[in-house]
Order: structure tokens, then C-alpha cells, then sequence
């Protein structure tokens, strides 16, 4: 037996009496802020912040019986992120593996299990909607059509709660990106270069009014370059650009909003290593720091397409990714307490995956080279057979809409507020697979590929038994109904919401037969239904001003999408399998002075069913998993602080038939403790700063064979405020150039790590 902390569910029920009690003491005595002082502290975690996101109306943190972060761009800045992803790592309780380059990235929380690929339990927004409807795609994540530039305005993280019912597909939270609507007039511009490798950026912003009733923002960035890991040649290019018109009524607006994204970057894939009684070894010369396999002297990699024609393609293009989105927001007093709020998105998304992926970690031997300058001379060293991860994202755009009716009124001595909406998508889902194999020089820089029986350089043929050119045309529509009912009485809030999500699948998929034409014959006609009701059920209570309690529960679900086709039969005939997420938490929030701390114990309960395109492994398992969150700030004077530290302890507590050795086992690259720690001290024009991130040691794999080795990153960043208007900033990612590894091949002969040091010099202009 293991020895467990309190359990969150007691931790809950204790809060939720709490709440009972001191509701009903509240009707006889004076609520604790009457007599509170009328000063509200300043504090790093911003409690008294409106949070839109998770809510069914906006509420502060410190009224809201869920677990949010917030971030401003000068706090994104500490962690001088090189993604997305990257900025997530600095959020407690959310777990995000940021070593797939500038997309690709797993992202979950709170021990909800990464078992595949992506973001399948938390959701991806932009501006309250999501980017896309399923996070676990195959080769396609949300992460990967979000950039971080000057039109961030802030952060939003919901983990767990209310997730559950007021968004879809997201049981175990919601990241949402708010953009600049132009409120403040002014605007800047920015270049920044890297030190050491090849990257130019490009960043300008601007807002400012139209008329007194109008406004407008526009911003965006462009780069180009090699990127931070050796390629050889420019293997970055792209940006994107966004902006939105905003037109005030005298109760409510209406905002325009559109996007154009259009980038390609390399993807950072697991390198070839050795695993020596369960420990991660090194390749010499492969250092998976900053390895990269892609090189000029690759040839094209000619796939199939879904019309049996062939396409040739680039492979150093890696990742590329293009978005054109057109949005409308609205929001309406009606009077009476009545509120409408529409939000509407239509986006083209569309894209390659270009990856190199080893499917093995090589051999020593006597070779011949056949692309390059060394053509046709002997090589002497390790080679490795590389796989072309060649995925055509021919279509993955989506139409959503969110349109929801509020009413307020007083009732029972406090305000009670009902919340009635329904939410529709259309996700379209295009992809055609084809993973061909090479043999290539195990070498770092600019790798050759040798010579093989083939007549195309290093081609030895259709990689994993020709399993993996797939042709996949899908459709998913989402009508999701939901209710939310609030009441607030003095200290005391209260909420429940339920909603029902209906998925209709349709379309079809198909496995080229020995990779080499598609055949009628083995299409699959997918034509089901599936849905879920969900619900949450949570309260808060200020005992005074500055603490409080709150306590929730919650159902969700996450359904399946392209990870269950090949499998059982989709046509409606047979059950489809959900990914559900239970969840428990309580906890406390506090301030005094600089200081504020928010604390969450929590369970979380999964049961799902997943698809893993490198081993070809279906599982069917259940998770339980129990901790501790606590996020954390103080400041004074010039300084101030952030952190936060997460306790996890979970387990695999049920598989498919034939699988049950890895029960009582910790799930893969869940470690128990994971941290983070952000100071920053402003001297006069200078501002100096750090963000360190650790995380314990694992297991790489479900049997719990290899370790994970504990690892701890510092980022850290120097600014400088030339004049009013200039800044002059310095900023390290990776500082001490720390090896961590975040995912090991589950036979061990592959392993990804977080890229090694990145250091850059940036220099923007405000006006």
C-alpha cells in the first residue's frame, strides 16, 4: 500500500459544511466585508481580477469557487517563453510539455493522464472559443496555431470545476488567450535577434479610437531564420497578423475580430538514446538538447495522396500551419437584468507535419553516403533508420458559436442569476498520413542520408509494416445545451451548471493498401452519435475580506475523435468509448499585505480509450490521481515573487483485458512534484528577473521500467528602460543549458528533451 495524503474528497465535504454552516449564520449577522477595512490590498495574484473564462458571468477570483491563474505579459516575460506551450509551464497544477518546438506540445492537469498526443482533457481558447474542438488530433494541436506577440493581452487558466459544464471537450480545464481591444491609444514596435543562432523577429501593436464610440487594435509579428536548433539552412519564416473593430452601445458592444496566420517552424522530435537498466544514456555526438535531423541534404519525400496521385514534399519545411479566422462578439443589457452574449468564429485551418521520427537508435557499420557534398564516399559511424512523419492537415477548420441568455434578479435576501446558452461547432478534419523510412547519418549537423537498394537516396520503404499512409475526411458537429444557476448572498456564492454535449460523427477513413494506392474496398464509412450530460456543482465563502473557502465537484467528458478510427466499427453498430474526468477539489485563498496564496487540494477520476500511432497500441485504461496545488505571491518594493508547487500522486487503477500488469503502477511522465518560482527586482530603469521550473523524477513508461531523471530549467531576463519610450531587454531561456527529458520510447531507443539554451537580444519602441 501507498501511503496517500488527506484525501481532497474529505478536504471538499469539510468545506462544503463549512459553507452550509456559515450561510446560515450570515442571514443573522453582518457580512464580514461591512465591517472589513475599506482598502483592499494589493496582492500578486490578483483576486479581486474579473475572470471571464469558466464563468457562466464574469466574476473576481476571490468571489469564484474555482482554481484560476492569471497572466500579464510582464509576467508571461519571466519565463521568456519560445511558445505557447512554453508559457504554460509557469501555471501550477498544469502540466505542459513544451519540447515539441513552437506546436506539437502535450498539455493536461492535475494527473489527468497524457496518453497520447496533444491536449485531450483542456481546452484551447482564443478569446472564449476554442481553436480547435478536439485538443488530440493526430499530428495537428491546438498549440500549434497560437503565437505568443504584442496582441496578448492576458491569460486566463481554469484547471478543473467548472470547466467541465461551460465549455466542451475540456473536463480538466480551460486555457483562454484574451486579446487588446485598443482601449489605450498608443502602440509600439519591436525587433529582437537571437545570440548564438539564427533568428530575426519583427513585433508591432496598435490601438486607438475611432470616434467616442469606436475603437480599434491591430498587431503581429514576423521572423525568419534557422531557428534555435541547428539546421543548416533557414528552416523558420512566417507570422501572423490580428486585429479587431470594437463599437460601443449604451449597453453593450459589438466587436469585429479577424486573424492571418501564416508559419512554418521545425518540429523537435525524440532522438535516438540508450537505456541501460532502466536509466537514459546519450548517443555521443546526439545531444537531445539541440540535435535536429533536419539538414540540406535531404531529398524530397514524394507521399501518397487521396486520389492515388503522388506529392512531393520538403522535409525541412516541418511544421507548417496556416489560420484565416473572421469573428463576431456581441453583448447586450436588455434591461431587467437581462443580458445576451453572442460569440461567433468561422476559421480555414490548414497545414503540414514534417517530422523526423527514429525507429531505432541506430548500428555501427560501414556505409555509403548518398546526398550531399561526400556522395558516394564511405562512411564509417552510426547510422539510424529515420521515419518521415508526412501528415497533410488538408483541412481543419472549424464554425463555431456560443450564444447564451442571462437574467438577474433578487431572491431569498441575495442576487440569483440564471444562465441559459447553447454551443455549436462544426470541426472539419482532413488528414492524409504517409510515413515513409530512410537511413541517415547519426550525426548532429547536417546528417546525410545513405545509400540503400532503393533508387531514391536512403528511401528504404513504407515505414511500421506500411501501417501508416491513412487518408482521414471527418466531420464532427458538437450542439451542446447548458444551464448555469448562481446565487450570491453576502459572503456566500453559490453555483450549479449542467450541460448536455451531442457529437455527430461522419465521414470516412482509409488504410492504403502496402502503402502504395486506396482501395475502395478498405474504406470506412464512420457515421455515429454519442453524448454526455456533465455537470458541476461548487461554492465559495468569504470568511473576511481577505480569506476564503471554496469546494466543487464536477463530471466531464472528453470525446473521441480520429484516435479510435481502424479500430472497432464506427457506423453506429457498435458502442462508442467516452473519455470521462470526475473531479473533487477544495481549497482556500488568502491575502495580507504583498502577500496572497491560493491552495486546491483535488481527485481527479479518468477512464479512457486511446490509439498511439508509434507503438500501434490501443488501450482502454482508468486513473485516479490526488494532490495538492498551491499557487503563491508576494511583493515589496521592488520585488516581488511568484511561484507555485504541485503535489500529484496517481495511479493506473484499470486496463483492457491482457494489460492489467500495469496496474497500482504511477502513470507515464507523471511526476509527483512539479514547481515554480518567478522573482524579479526593478532598480531604478533596470528590472532583473528569473523563472525556475522543476519537476521530479517519472517513469517513462506505463510498466514503470525507465526513469525519468528529476530536472530543474532557469530562465532568466534583464531589462533595461533606456527613456520613457525604449526598452532594451536580455533574455535567456534555459539559462544553464539543463538536459530534461519529457518523453521516452516505451522500448527506450528514443527519448525528447527541452531545447538547450536560447539567449536573445530584443529592443522595442512604445508610442
Amino acid at each position: 500500500m501507498q501511503n496517500h495524503p488527506a484525501k481532497p474528497g474529505c478536504m471538499a465535504a469539510a468545506v462544503a459544511a463549512a459553507l452550509m454552516h456559515l450561510s446560515a449564520a450570515a442571514q443573522s449577522a453582518a457580512a464580514p466585508e461591512a465591517t472589513a477595512t475599506a482598502t483592499t490590498a494589493t496582492d500578486g495574484l490578483n483576486m479581486e481580477r474579473v475572470v471571464v473564462t469558466g464563468t457562466a458571468r464574469g466574476s473576481s477570483k476571490m468571489k469564484s469557487s474555482v482554481s484560476v491563474s492569471t497572466m500579464d505579459p510582464d509576467t508571461i516575460a519571466l519565463a521568456a517563453p519560445t511558445s505557447a506551450a512554453e508559457v504554460l509551464r509557469s501555471v501550477p497544477g498544469l502540466r505542459s510539455e513544451s519540447s515539441g518546438g513552437e506546436g506539437n506540445a502535450n498539455i493536461t492537469v492535475r494527473g489527468v493522464p497524457i496518453s497520447a498526443g496533444g491536449s485531450r482533457y483542456v481546452q484551447m481558447q482564443e478569446d472564449g472559443l476554442p481553436i480547435l474542438q478536439s485538443g488530440d488530433f493526430n499530428f495537428i494541436t491546438p498549440d500549434s496555431y497560437v503565437k505568443i506577440d504584442g496582441t496578448l493581452d492576458h491569460l486566463e487558466v481554469v484547471r478543473g470545476g467548472s470547466a467541465s459544464t461551460l465549455a466542451s471537450n475540456s473536463p480538466g480545464g480551460i486555457i483562454n488567450f484574451i486579446s487588446k481591444t485598443g482601449e489605450t491609444k498608443g502602440g509600439s514596435i519591436g525587433i529582437s535577434r537571437g545570440l548564438g543562432y539564427d533568428q530575426t523577429r519583427y513585433d508591432f501593436s496598435y490601438g486607438a479610437p475611432l470616434t467616442d464610440k469606436t475603437r480599434f487594435f491591430i498587431g503581429g509579428h514576423y521572423r525568419t531564420g534557422e531557428g534555435i536548433r541547428r539546421t543548416g539552412m533557414s528552416t523558420e519564416e512566417g507570422g501572423q497578423i490580428r486585429g479587431n473593430l470594437t463599437h460601443e452601445f449604451e449597453r453593450g458592444y459589438l466587436r469585429l475580430s479577424f486573424k492571418h496566420l501564416d508559419d512554418k517552424s521545425p518540429t523537435a522530435l525524440p532522438v535516438p538514446v540508450q537505456v541501460n537498466n532502466g536509466r537514459i544514456a546519450e548517443i555521443p555526438g546526439l545531444d537531445p538538447r539541440s540535435v535536429s535531423f533536419y539538414s540540406p541534404y535531404w531529398v524530397r519525400d514524394v507521399s501518397l495522396d487521396k486520389g492515388n496521385g503522388h506529392v512531393s514534399s520538403n522535409v525541412n519545411d516541418g511544421l507548417a500551419v496556416k489560420s484565416d479566422s473572421f469573428g463576431v462578439a456581441l453583448q447586450l443589457d436588455l434591461g431587467n437584468g437581462v443580458t445576451l452574449s453572442e460569440n461567433f468564429r468561422k476559421s480555414d485551418n490548414s497545414g503540414r507535419f514534417i517530422g523526423v521520427f527514429p525507429s531505432n537508435n541506430g548500428a555501427m557499420g560501414a556505409y555509403t553516403i548518398a546526398t550531399g557534398p561526400q556522395k558516394g564516399q564511405a562512411y564509417n559511424g552510426r547510422a539510424f533508420n529515420a521515419v518521415v512523419f508526412n501528415t497533410s492537415i488538408d483541412d481543419a477548420g472549424n464554425t463555431l458559436n456560443d450564444v447564451k441568455l442571462s437574467k438577474s434578479l433578487t431572491a431569498g435576501g441575495g442576487k440569483l442569476t440564471g444562465t441559459a446558452g447553447l454551443y455549436n461547432s462544426l470541426q472539419k478534419l482532413g488528414l492524409t498520413w504517409n510515413f515513409n523510412e530512410y537511413l541517415v547519418q547519426a550525426k548532429a549537423d547536417s546528417p546525410a542520408l545513405l545509400q540503400t537498394a532503393n533508387a531514391t537516396p536512403g528511401l528504404i520503404g513504407p515505414a511500421f509494416g506500411a501501417c501508416c499512409s491513412r487518408a482521414v475526411d471527418m466531420e464532427y458537429k458538437l450542439t451542446s445545451p447548458y444551464v448555469n444557476l448562481g446565487w450570491e448572498s453576502g459572503p456566500l456564492n453559490i453555483d450549479a451548471s449542467v450541460r448536455k454535449d451531442n457529437q455527430r460523427a461522419s465521414g470516412s477513413a482509409n488504410i492504403a493498401t502496402a502503402g502504395l494506392r486506396y482501395d475502395a474496398a478498405t474504406q470506412q464509412l464512420v457515421n455515429y452519435k454519442v453524448d454526455h450530460t456533465s455537470y458541476s456543482v461548487g461554492g465559495n465563502y468569504q470568511l473576511q475580506r481577505n480569506l476564503a473557502l471554496f469546494a466543487r465537484v464536477s463530471d466531464g467528458v472528453s470525446f473521441n475523435a480520429d484516435r479510435i478510427l481502424f479500430g472497432s466499427p464506427l457506423d453506429g453498430s457498435a458502442p462508442i468509448s467516452l473519455n470521462t474526468v470526475k473531479q473533487v477539489e477544495g481549497g482556500v485563498k488568502w491575502r495580507q499585505g504583498g502577500a496572497s496564496a491560493f491552495l486546491t487540494l483535488f481527485q481527479a477520476k479518468t477512464n479512457e480509450s486511446n490509439y498511439e500511432a508509434t507503438t500501434q497500441l490501443s488501450t482502454a485504461n482508468r486513473y485516479e490521481a490526488k494532490g495538492a496545488e498551491l499557487e503563491a505571491a508576494w511583493s515589496m518594493g521592488g520585488f516581488r515573487v511568484n511561484g507555485g508547487l504541485t503535489y500529484t500522486d496517481a495511479e493506473i487503477t484499470g486496463t483492457a483485458p491482457g494489460q492489467e500488469s500495469v496496474i497500482g503502477h504511477t502513470p507515464r511522465r507523471q511526476a509527483k512534484v512539479v514547481y515554480q518560482l518567478a522573482p524579479s527586482y526593478e532598480i531604478g530603469d533596470v528590472t532583473v528577473g528569473a523563472s525556475i521550473i522543476g519537476t521530479g523524477r517519472s517513469w517513462a513508461d506505463d510498466a514503470n521500467t525507465i526513469n525519468m531523471p528529476a530536472y530543474r530549467v532557469v530562465h532568466a531576463f534583464v531589462k533595461y528602460q533606456v527613456n520613457p519610450q525604449t526598452v532594451l531587454s536580455l533574455t535567456a531561456n534555459n539559462l544553464f543549458n539543463k538536459l530534461g527529458y519529457t518523453e521516452v520510447e516505451g522500448d527506450g531507443h528514443a527519448a525528447r528533451a527541452i531545447t538547450g539554451r536560447a539567449v536573445k537580444a530584443s529592443l522595442s519602441y512604445s508610442f
